[in-house]
């Protein structure tokens, strides 16, 4: 008789399906911290370029060419992490995948913390890079696949704002830390990850494909909630699963290919905007347009623009829709990428046309500071605007699209391949942009993310699909069907 009341009790609770969300809140904000590792590590460049030039140690003084390697070498980096994403998405898990991210990333700013020379340099940039392109293509596929539908536009846009937030740590820091101690710096969120990554759950979805069905539902249980209908998400989440086995042949079904391809042409585009070469020489290209402001001064307030604007996109992701946010993002850039095109395409003895030898030597040169000049501000005011309208769109949609339309059974491998095309492209860019800068001016780069920036609007109209408010099982009904996102119950 004593255990009635307690299953009349049980009873009565399973009735109203209450969904907390503070655990899956606490597990998403212990792997989107490898994201601010990747954005710490991405902008290192920006503030230590010019401190190292104005450095007396010769071994440690930059060419153009040995400036673009330190640019973009950790986008080389990136790039084969996202590669090894791909087997180590399926291999052991998405949340181990992000904590083995932790060991380059440590190691790679011990060695820059403690570089002798310009190659020590180089491998810890490397190395930081490897850990930034795991952690780009595993922490999207592990927040998409433990959030609930109700939250995950907004928690999947929480990667790009720690990616954001660690980039403006590297500015605010950059402005009262010798560059070493910037690399110490960095050691500390790092340790913080791997730790609380330790008591976090693994995806219930990758948990059920390895057919550990006991553990996903336990798993499922704590994100959820015991008082949660947490059984029939998860019998929605397996009957998805078995109802897939994909094999090489499946990638000739819409299913596969379509969302696949959308993917790869979203992060390839979504890096052809030029963010990744503004972003790591920041404070060289406002050295360049001469701006009356102090350069590592205007670094940090982009940085926080740049902030401000993921948060807004985060509130509105599952609002206004991610179509929506894509074209508004791609026109901003558009009219910020022409109007810094304009500016700087003047006349040769233009202060906008400056080349980065030239525009770093200004920098350095014993003379007084120019009087403030309002037009100045034009090309201050153009990154601005093109911070705000990537982040307000084509840089966290683009993460929480792939980790929402890639299709279960191909979502590790296909996750890290779009991360490689990504870093890949970056790598390009980024070492091809100071040499255009070099060679034409800074207008020549900007006028090519203008036309891109077009590219990205059209694209968006005719290939992206509206996602916003549907489950993962919806979406994958919508590119089997390819009729509607509805789920017909057997």
């Amino acid at each position: 008789m004593a255990d009635s009341p307690d299953e009349t009790t049980e009873l009565i609770r399973s009735k109203p399906a209450r969904i907390r969300h503070g655990r899956l809140f606490l597990a998403v904000f212990s792997a989107v911290l490898g994201n601010f590792n990747f954005g710490f590590a991405l902008v290192f460049p920006s503030p230590v370029i010019p401190q190292l030039k104005k450095g007396d140690d010769p071994r440690l003084q930059m060419d153009i060419h040995q400036i673009s390697w330190f640019g973009s070498i950790f986008t080389l980096g990136a790039a084969l992490g996202g590669l090894s994403a791909m087997v180590l998405n399926d291999r052991v898990g998405r949340k181990m995948s992000i904590m083995l991210s932790g060991v380059p990333s440590a190691a790679g700013l011990l060695v820059m913390g403690a570089a002798q020379n310009f190659w020590m340099l180089l491998w810890g940039r490397f190395l930081t890079g490897i850990a930034g392109g795991i952690t780009a293509g595993s922490i999207p596929v592990y927040v998409s696949e433990i959030s609930h539908a109700s939250v995950r536009g907004m928690l999947g846009s929480c990667p790009q704002i720690t990616a954001v937030f660690g980039s403006l740590a590297l500015y605010a820091l950059g402005l009262i830390l010798p560059w070493r101690w910037l690399a110490v710096a960095g050691e500390i969120p790092v340790v913080i990850m791997m730790i609380l990554l330790c008591f976090m759950p693994t995806s219930p979805r990758y948990l059920t494909m390895k057919g550990n069905r006991a553990k996903a539902v336990k798993s499922l249980e704590w994100l959820r909630g015991p008082n949660s209908d947490y059984l029939t998400e998860f019998n929605k989440i397996e009957r998805s699963i078995n109802s897939q086995g994909a094999q090489w042949s499946d990638l000739k079904t819409p299913l596969y290919y379509k969302p696949i391809l959308i993917s790869v042409f979203m992060r390839f585009l979504q890096q052809m905007t030029g963010i990744t070469p503004i972003l790591v020489y920041l404070e060289p290209i406002f050295h360049m347009t001469a701006i009356s402001l102090e350069p590592k001064y205007d670094a940090a307030l982009v940085g926080a623009v740049r902030l401000i604007s993921v948060a807004i996109a985060a509130s509105l992701m599952d609002k206004a829709g991610r179509k929506a946010l894509l074209f508004t993002s791609g026109f901003l850039m558009y009219l910020a990428t022409l109007s810094m095109t304009m500016y700087t395409h003047r006349t040769p003895c233009s202060h906008g046309n400056l080349t980065l030898t030239e525009g770093l030597k200004s920098a350095d040169g014993g003379s007084t500071s120019p009087a403030f000049d309002p037009v100045t501000l034009i090309p201050l005011i153009s990154t601005m605007v093109i911070i705000f309208g990537y982040a307000m769109g084509w840089g966290p949609i683009t993460w929480l699209l792939m980790s929402e339309i890639l299709p279960l059974g191909a979502r590790g491998i296909a996750s890290g391949l779009c991360v490689g095309v990504s870093w890949i492209t970056a790598f390009v860019l980024t070492q091809l942009f100071m040499h255009a800068v070099e060679a034409y001016g800074l207008f020549a780069p900007f006028l090519f993310f203008c036309v891109v920036s077009v590219v990205n609007i059209i694209f968006t109209a005719k290939c992206v699909p509206e996602t916003k408010g549907r489950t993962l099982e919806e979406i994958e009904n919508y590119f089997r069907t390819g009729r509607t996102f509805t789920i017909l119950e057997p």
